[in-house]
Order: C-alpha cells, then structure tokens, then sequence
C-alpha cells in the first residue's frame, strides 16, 4: 500500500541548489561536483548496473550480510518503521522487511523517479506494508522523517563514505537527532583494502562507472542549457592513501571552454585539468566506534562479509 510520494525537493529548490553547487564547484580550485548530482533517471538506473558488475563487490558483500543477519537485526531492534535514507531502489532493502515485518516503510531519496519504482516493487512484493516514500536530501531533510515508536534508519552502501569527515560527523548527529534513546542506525561501510580491490570497483571493464561518472554533465547540459562535450572527459578512479578513500574525477582530454548560459558562467579547462566528483571513503572498525560514539550512538554489533571486504554496524541512539 503506497501513499503519495511527500516532496520537499521540488524541481525548482533541485535547481536551485544544483545552480549553487555549480557556481561553487566549478569556479573552485581544484574543481569539483557533489556527488548528489549523477543521480537522474538515467543515472540511477546506471548505479543499479554498476551494483551488478563483477567487480563492484559491495553490494553482493553487503547483500551477503543481510541474509545472514536480518532475522538478528528484526530480534535486537524490535523495529516497526524501517526508515531508509538515500533509499534508489531499494534492492536490498528486501531483506529487512521479510524479517522486520514492519507497520510502515519511509524510504528518503533525492529521485523522485528511483522513489516511486521503488515504492511500486515493494507494494507488489508486500501489498499489505504501508510505503511512505519522501523526497528529500538526507543533508538537510531529515527532519521530516515520521515520529514513530521502535524506528530503525538504515543508511546502506557504503554511501557514507561519500562525505568528507566533517560532513560525516554532521550527517551522524543529524540522524541522531532525529532518533529517541534507544533507536537504531543501521550503517553499511565499505572497509580498508587493497587498492587492486578497491580500483577495479570504481573502474569496471565495461565502461558502467566512466558513463555513470559522465552523467554529471549530462545532467549540467540538460537543467543549465551547459555545452560540455561529454566525450571529451575521461574517467578516472585512483586510491588516495592518506585519506584512505577512492576518488573519482572526470579529466579534460584537450583544453575547453564551456559555457553556462543559465548561470552566465564561463569555465576553462586546460588539458589534462580535472573535476573531482566523488570521494568514496574506506573504514576501519574503531574509527567507525569512534565517529558513532561521537555522534551519540553505542555501536553493539559489528558484521562483516565472510572476506571481511564491506561491514553493517548496528548502534543504538543513547541519552
């Protein structure tokens, strides 16, 4: 049983801040891109490729532990509303529900159209759950989450690893505080490995990520009349080892000059000059504890999958 979607990100406060975050980004230096912003129709559809790559193992890790904790998860949570932020598909999310068993399921993304596919799938899959999709960005409306009793936010993914570390730590007090002492946060992380792993992930074979990666100018050319010739942007993923996080950007393959008409903007590229769009951070167990702890949550279960690659932590919102 779907409701209407409830929307606070319209069409023109999307506009308005991805006018805002061009502005910022791109007169930058080095330049850069929210990574918020690849994810159109056709970009989220692109992701849920990427999920199925062979060399994207994080969703199948954290698949993995999924099916073998979600009964724990439904037994030490006691949740009745499965709250999922930054939700696409919900592919996973299965999964929670089968075990969960839940009085209502609000999942929260930026895509009014992955929200509503989302919203269909689950509806047929389970006609009697109430689904109360918002759309919204997890940085600045998690406030219009539901009160509800026994509430369980899962943030899956790895999707974490997407903000900076001041930003994860805004992010996390934010979800607290949106939560009532004994709540739960259910957090996938991605965690530390070798770069011939973590690489290939973000630079498959066939071109997924480098046209997923791409679509961040697509999405400029559509909404802000922009003329980047996307072609002439290569994708690149490397591992930054003092941050332990990938990055990706889209390189200049020869010097451009790209207009903005919708912004009256002018940007140069040199050859060879690049436009970071996406940090993906790696974790590691206590540097998780600790930014929770921080946060005000008590972690008490940490789950890997059985080649420790991808982890979920289950805590607790404590007083």
């Amino acid at each position: 049983m779907t409701t209407p979607l409830e929307v606070h990100l319209d069409a023109d406060d999307q506009e308005r801040t991805l006018r805002a975050d061009v502005v910022a980004g791109l007169t930058a230096s080095p330049k850069r891109l929210p990574p918020k912003w690849f994810y159109d129709a056709h970009g989220s559809e692109l992701f849920e490729q990427i999920t199925e790559l062979p060399e994207y193992y994080p969703t199948r890790a954290e698949r993995a532990i999924l099916t073998e904790r979600a009964a724990e998860i439904a037994r030490d949570t006691g949740a009745r509303t499965l709250i999922e932020l930054g939700s696409g598909y919900s592919t996973k999310t299965r999964l929670l529900l089968e075990a969960l068993h839940p009085t209502r399921f609000v999942p929260m993304d930026v895509s009014p159209s992955a929200l509503e596919a989302a919203a269909t799938r689950i509806a047929l899959d389970f006609p009697a759950l109430p689904v109360h999709g918002i759309v919204g960005d997890i940085t600045r409306h998690l406030g219009f989450l539901p009160g509800a009793d026994h509430r369980l936010v899962a943030f899956l993914g790895g999707t974490i690893g997407n903000f900076e570390p001041a930003e994860r730590a805004r992010f996390l007090a934010d979800v607290r505080g949106v939560l009532r002492p004994g709540e739960h946060l259910l957090l996938g992380t991605d965690l530390v490995k070798s770069p011939r792993v973590l690489v290939p992930a973000y630079d498959d074979a066939a071109g997924v990520t480098a046209e997923f990666n791409r679509n961040v100018l697509r999405v400029l050319n559509h909404h802000l009349q922009a003329d980047f010739d996307v072609d002439g942007f290569a994708h690149v993923a490397l591992w930054n080892a003092d941050q332990e996080w990938i990055e990706m950007r889209l390189r200049a393959r020869w010097p451009m000059r790209v207009t903005i008409p919708a912004l009256d903007l002018v940007v140069e590229f040199a050859s060879g000059e690049e436009i970071r769009t996406e940090i993906s951070a790696k974790f590691r167990r206590e540097g998780v504890e600790k930014e929770l702890t921080e946060a005000g949550f008590a972690l008490s279960q940490w789950w890997t999958d059985p080649e420790a690659r991808f982890a979920l932590s289950l805590a607790q919102a404590v007083a």
